[in-house]
C-alpha cells in the first residue's frame, strides 16, 4: 500500500475548530495518492506465470490419471462458449466448507481432449491469451458440430433437465437460461425465444438478455452465482475492510476487477467481489503476488467496478494499520485516561486521520448523518446519503476506542465515561463547507457507538420549487402564508424534510417589517434578520417554556420546531387566536392526520378548527441521476397501479404533455453508470397540502376521522403524497420504486 507523505507542511491549519494544540500537520490530498505498479512489469510477470501452469499443470494432470486420482476423474466443469479458437480450458474444484476454491488447476486443450467428457470455460476478457496447445484441430471439429434446442417444455412451461444436458448443447448457456426460468426471472417462452436467437447468432447470453432488456445486471450475477455454486455478495452491504484493501494493489484490483472486501489473519484468506470469479488466471496471479488465499464472490460488475474507484479513492487502509501498529504497543484504557489527557496516542496523526477522512467522505457524499458502530469483531463505519444508511467502511475493532476518544475530545464530551449516553458539538472547516456536527454517543454490548449529524452553515435556504411544490399545492401554500394569523403544520415522519419546508417558507415571508422568532432543536439554518433559540432541557428552555415566553416578545410570526405535547398545542393554539402566524410540525403519517391527532392532544375541535389554516404532508424521494437516465417500457402492471392511483389526472396529465396513455415509457438510471456516478442523486420532496375550508372546519366539529378529512380534501383539488410521487415518475424525475418505499401505505 502507498506510504503516507512524510514532508508535512508546518503551515498547514486543522479544519477542526478547537481550542487545543496542533497534533498532526498532513495533507488529506497527499495521503491519498497510491504508488501504482509498473503495468507492463505485471504483465510479463502475468505471462511468464501463465506459462510455467500450462507445463506444469500437463505433467500434474498426466501424473494424476496415471495415479487413478479420483479428484481428477470426478471434476466438474461446464461450457461456456463453444466459439472457441486458441483458449486454454480451467476447471475448478470447489470446497463448499471454505466459502470458495480451495482447488484451482489451468489445464491444456489437449489433455482435456483425451477426456470423453470434457468441457470449456470461456477465459475472461481480463486473461492472458495463452499459447496456443496441440489437440486444437479435435477440439475445433467437436464444437463445430450443429447445435440443438435447449429442450423448453411449452406445455408444462419447465425446461426438460435431459435436454439441457445434451452434449451437443452449450450447458454453461442452458443451465444458466433454466436458473433464470427457476428463478422466475424468464417465461419459458422468453427462454425459446433467446435460444431461438442464439442458434441463430451466437451471441453471448449477455448481450442476448441485455439487448432484450430481459434481466436486470443483478439478477443474472446471481443466477451466474448459483450456478457455478459460488456465493454472492452485496458489498455495499458487507462493507470493505482497509485490511483486505491493504493486500492488494489498486491497479491490481483495476486490472481484474478485484474487490478485496475482507480478510482472516488467521487462515490468510482474502474474501473478493468479482464480476468473473471463474478468471483463474487473476485468482492466481494474486494470490502469488499477496502471499494470501482467495475467496471469490459473485458480485454485480456495476458494483464492483464502481466500488473499486471509490474505495481507493477513499483509502484509509494506510491509516488504519498505522494506527493499529500503536495499539499493539499503548493500551487502549491508558490511551483514553491517560494519555488523551496530554495530547498522546488518540491525538496522533492515524487515528486524526481516520476521524478527518471520514468526514471528509461524509462532505462528499453529501452525507447528512455519520454511524460509527461496534460490532462483535469490527467497527463499521455507515453514511446516511439521500436518506439511505449505506456501508462505507469496516475499521479493525483495535483502533474504536481511540477513534471514539477522538471524536469525544473535539466534542468535549468526557472521554472516561462509557456508561451513559453524551451529546455534544464541534466545528468542521474545509475550502468548501462550513459544518456543524452534532454528537451522540450511546453504550452498547460492544463498545460505545457514535452518530454525528452534520448540519452544512453556508447552505442556502432553497425555494418551494426546488423543494418540488407545483401546481394548485404551491399556489395554496404561498396564499396562505400570508395571513395574518392561525396555525401552519407541516407533518410527515423524522428524515422527511420538515424543517426545510418551513426554513423556506421563512424565507419568503422574512421582512424588516415583522418579528420572526424561532425555537428550534437543533438550529439547522441560520437566517438573517431572525431570532433563532435552541431548546435546552437542562436549563429548563423546553418547546412549552420557550413559546410562552416568545409571546412576550411581540412577535408576527413564530416557528416552533415541533408539537410534542398537549402544553404545547394549546399554547400554539391560544397564541394564533391571540393575533400570531403559527409554524410548526407533527408527526403524523398524513395532512389529514394532523387534526384528529391536535384533538387527542386534548385540543377543544372548535378552537382546532378556528385556528387551523393549512396542514400540509410530506416524504422525500431520491432523484434519478439526471445526467445518466434512460426511458423503458415498464410492466404493464406498472402503468395499470399508477393509473389506478392517480384516476382521471393520469389522463389529464398525458393530455397537458402531449403523450400517448397505452404507450407511456418511464425513466430510470443507465446501467452504465461511469465509476464515480451514482443511480440517485439528491432528493426532492412528495406533498399533499390540504387547505383548511369551512367544509372540512365543519368535519373537525363533528368528529370527522382523518379518512373523511382526507376524502373531502380531494373533492376541492387536494392531492395526496402518493400521487404527487407517482406524477413526478411520469416526469422522469423519480421512479415508482422510491414512491412505493416511502409511500406505499399511503
Amino acid at each position: 500500500m502507498p506510504a503516507q507523505d512524510q514532508n508535512q507542511n508546518p503551515a498547514s491549519v486543522d479544519p477542526i475548530k478547537k481550542n487545543e494544540p496542533k497534533t498532526s500537520d498532513f495533507s488529506l490530498a497527499d495521503s491519498m495518492k497510491q504508488v501504482k505498479p509498473d503495468e507492463l512489469q505485471m504483465a510479463i510477470q502475468d505471462a511468464e506465470k501463465l506459462l510455467e501452469e500450462v507445463k506444469s499443470s500437463d505433467a500434474t494432470i498426466e501424473s494424476q490419471r496415471v495415479a487413478g486420482n479420483e479428484a481428477v476423474t470426478q471434476e466438474k466443469v461446464e461450457v461456456v462458449d463453444p466459439q472457441l479458437d486458441s483458449e486454454s480450458k480451467v476447471s475448478d474444484k470447489q470446497d463448499p466448507a471454505a466459502g470458495g476454491f480451495s482447488v484451482l488447476k489451468t489445464e491444456t486443450l489437449e489433455s482435456i481432449n483425451s477426456k470423453d467428457d470434457s468441457t470449456i470455460i470461456q477465459p475472461s476478457q481480463n486473461d492472458t491469451p495463452p499459447v496456443t496447445p496441440t489437440g486444437i484441430t479435435d477440439l475445433t471439429a467437436k464444437i463445430s458440430e450443429p447445435k440443438s434446442n435447449i429442450g423448453l417444455n411449452e406445455a408444462s412451461g419447465s425446461t426438460s433437465d435431459s435436454d439441457l444436458s445434451s452434449s451437443n448443447v452449450n450447458t454453461n448457456f442452458s443451465g444458466l437460461l433454466k436458473v433464470l426460468v427457476e428463478n422466475k426471472q424468464l417465461s419459458s417462452t422468453q427462454a425459446q425465444e433467446i435460444n431461438n436467437i442464439y442458434l441463430a447468432t451466437n451471441q453471448p447470453i449477455e448481450q442476448i438478455l441485455k439487448e432484450g432488456d430481459l434481466v436486470s445486471e443483478l439478477n443474472l450475477t446471481k443466477a451466474k452465482a448459483e450456478l457455478n455454486q459460488i456465493p454472492f455478495v452485496t458489498v455495499s452491504e458487507t462493507g470493505v475492510s482497509p485490511e483486505a484493501m491493504n493486500k492488494i494493489d489498486e491497479s491490481v484490483a483495476k486490472r481484474y476487477q478485484v474487490l478485496p472486501f475482507a480478510y482472516d489473519q488467521e487462515t490468510n484468506r482474502i474474501k473478493v467481489a468479482m464480476a468473473d470469479p471463474l478468471n483463474i488466471t487473476a485468482i492466481n496471479f494474486i494470490e502469488q503476488k499477496t502471499g494470501t488465499i482467495l475467496e471469490p464472490y459473485y458480485a454485480s460488475p456495476t458494483e464492483v467496478k464502481r466500488l473499486i474507484t471509490e474505495r481507493y479513492a477513499q483509502d484509509l487502509s494506510g491509516d488504519v494499520s498505522a494506527a493499529m501498529e500503536e495499539t499493539t504497543t499503548i493500551d487502549a484504557k491508558k490511551a483514553s485516561l491517560v494519555e488523551t489527557q496530554q495530547g498522546g496516542f488518540i491525538r496522533a496523526a492515524p487515528i486524526n486521520k481516520i476521524v478527518e477522512t471520514i468526514l471528509e467522505y461524509a462532505l462528499q457524499s453529501r452525507a447528512s448523518d455519520i454511524h460509527i458502530e461496534p460490532l462483535i469483531e469490527k467497527t463499521r463505519v455507515r453514511y446516511r446519503i439521500d436518506g439511505i444508511l449505506m456501508e462505507k467502511l469496516v475499521l479493525p475493532k483495535s483502533v474504536h476506542d481511540a477513534v471514539i476518544s477522538r471524536i469525544k475530545i473535539l466534542s468535549d464530551l468526557k472521554i472516561d465515561e462509557k456508561r451513559v449516553p453524551q451529546d455534544g458539538r464541534f466545528d468542521y472547516q474545509t475550502s468548501a463547507h462550513e459544518v456543524d456536527l452534532r454528537i451522540s454517543t450511546m453504550p452498547s454490548i460492544h463498545g460505545e457507538k457514535v452518530v454525528m449529524r452534520l448540519l452544512k452553515k453556508n447552505e442556502g435556504v432553497p425555494e418551494l420549487e426546488e423543494l418540488g411544490l407545483s401546481g394548485l399545492a404551491l399556489q395554496n401554500v404561498k396564499k396562505l402564508i400570508r395571513i395574518p394569523h392561525g396555525i401552519f403544520l407541516v407533518t410527515g415522519p423524522t428524515g422527511s424534510g420538515k424543517t426545510t419546508s418551513l426554513y423556506s417558507i421563512l424565507n419568503i415571508i422574512n421582512t424588516p417589517m415583522v418579528n420572526i422568532m424561532t425555537l428550534e432543536d437543533p438550529v439547522e439554518y441560520q437566517m438573517k434578520g431572525v431570532t433563532q433559540v435552541q431548546v435546552h432541557p437542562q436549563a429548563g428552555l423546553t418547546f412549552a417554556t420557550g413559546l410562552r415566553s416568545f409571546l412576550r416578545q411581540d412577535p408576527d410570526i413564530i416557528m416552533v420546531g415541533e408539537i410534542r405535547d398537549q402544553e404545547t398545542a394549546e399554547l400554539a393554539v391560544q397564541a394564533s387566536l391571540t393575533g400570531h402566524l403559527v409554524f410548526s410540525t407533527l408527526h403524523t403519517n398524513s395532512a389529514a392526520g394532523a387534526l384528529p391527532r391536535l384533538i387527542d392532544m386534548g385540543i377543544e375541535p372548535f378552537l382546532l378548527s378556528s385556528s387551523m389554516v393549512l396542514a400540509m404532508g410530506q416524504r422525500v424521494v431520491r432523484k434519478i441521476n439526471a445526467d445518466y437516465k434512460e426511458e423503458y417500457q415498464p410492466d404493464k402492471a406498472v402503468i395499470d397501479d399508477i393509473k389506478n392511483v392517480l384516476g382521471k389526472r393520469f389522463d389529464e396529465w398525458c393530455q397537458k404533455n402531449q403523450k400517448d396513455p397505452n404507450n407511456i415509457k418511464l425513466f430510470r438510471a443507465r446501467e452504465d453508470l461511469p465509476q464515480t456516478e451514482t443511480e440517485y442523486k439528491g432528493r426532492i420532496g412528495i406533498f399533499e397540502v390540504m387547505e383548511i375550508t369551512d367544509s372540512i372546519k365543519s368535519l373537525v366539529n363533528n368528529g370527522a376521522t382523518s379518512d373523511e378529512i382526507e376524502e373531502e380534501a380531494m373533492k376541492n383539488g387536494m392531492l395526496r403524497m402518493k400521487q404527487d410521487g407517482y406524477i413526478k415518475v411520469l416526469e422522469g424525475i423519480t421512479t415508482v420504486e422510491e414512491v412505493l418505499r416511502v409511500a406505499e401505505e399511503l
